[in-house]
């Protein structure tokens, strides 16, 4: 029987694990192939490792788990899975079961049958969302496809069923900074998406918040897009240009008119517009110099502490 690994990036979800597990053991039913799960557990503060070991010591043949020595986030675990998967077909999913397993037939599918590299998933809407949350989801997609030559589809889950060799591509990148939404539309191959009813975790808390999906936006555009370096360019330009125009301007009324007000008001105005200009070139550019910081350092990705895998072995 063929085997298709089930990445599981996994962060204080004890509550989840086994439900997860069970609907995804009903899947398995329907299909042709048999099962490879891969838990990565994300330096859990709660009980996470612990069921893990549980549940791997009672399907040996079938479950395995990787255990970080701290919180990595889950891109480090989606790169540690990627490289552990050893199946014909890949995929990954969120263990809150807001990833529908039921969807898994259908994506298999896709990928033998219409001869599909890559099934992804996407909401069709974004019910039961945050109204703030979705609204910024929906200005980053847009932005995102504007300054990057990386398309990225609306509402895509990381939750997609992938070829060995499109698992392999992905695998060539290693970069430290990794944003995996557009790595996996850069590598290419050919992708179709199945949009489905947004679901509502039903066990456990999230770990995402806004300030924390802002930053992973924030993480998107600058990895995929120099465009945050041509903006600072431009209004380096224009902050020169505008503060050239008033010196005229300036001058021009002083020897003609006079100067009653000794220049205070429009120096101050020059100086708070060309100085926040600065800092904001300046921080744009610390972004990128940081992440090249990162980079230059060659430091793992993640470290694995614990692993199922060594004992098999």
């Amino acid at each position: 029987m063929k085997k298709l690994s089930v990445i599981i990036p996994c962060y204080n979800e004890e509550e989840s694990i086994p439900y997860f597990f069970e609907a995804m053991e009903k899947v398995q039913e329907q299909i042709e192939y048999q099962f490879e799960y891969i838990f990565v557990n994300d330096g859990s503060k709660d009980d996470t490792l612990g069921v893990l070991r549980s549940l791997h010591a009672s399907n040996l043949d079938k479950v395995s788990y990787l255990s970080f020595s701290r919180n990595f986030g889950k891109e480090a675990a989606l790169y540690a899975g990627l490289k552990e998967a050893t199946g014909e077909l890949v995929t990954i999913m969120d263990v809150d079961l807001q990833d529908p397993p039921e969807l898994l037939p259908q994506m298999i599918a896709g990928i033998t049958e219409e001869d599909y590299d890559c099934v992804g998933t996407r909401r069709a809407d974004r019910k039961g969302e945050p109204v703030i949350r979705s609204l910024f989801a929906k200005i980053f997609y847009r932005m995102e496809n504007k300054v990057s030559s990386t398309e990225m589809v609306d509402g895509a889950r990381d939750f997609r069923l992938m070829t060995r060799q499109m698992v392999d591509a992905i695998l060539q990148m290693s970069e430290y900074n990794r944003f995996s939404k557009g790595l996996f539309a850069w590598v290419g191959f050919k992708t179709k998406y199945i949009s489905f009813e947004n679901v509502e975790r039903t066990h456990g808390k999230t770990s995402w918040n806004f300030f924390s999906l802002f930053r992973y936006s924030v993480e998107g555009i600058i990895n995929f897009s120099e465009f945050p370096l041509r903006l600072a360019t431009f209004f380096g330009t224009l902050s020169f240009v505008v503060a050239f125009v008033m010196a005229i301007f300036f001058t021009l009324r002083t020897l003609f008119f006079g100067n009653p007000t000794d220049g205070w008001t429009s120096t101050t105005v020059i100086i708070l517009f060309i100085g926040g200009v600065q800092l904001l070139a300046l921080g744009v550019i610390g972004e990128y110099i940081g992440r090249i910081f990162l980079e230059t350092k060659k430091r793992p990705v993640f470290i694995v502490q614990e692993t199922s895998r060594k004992k098999e072995e």
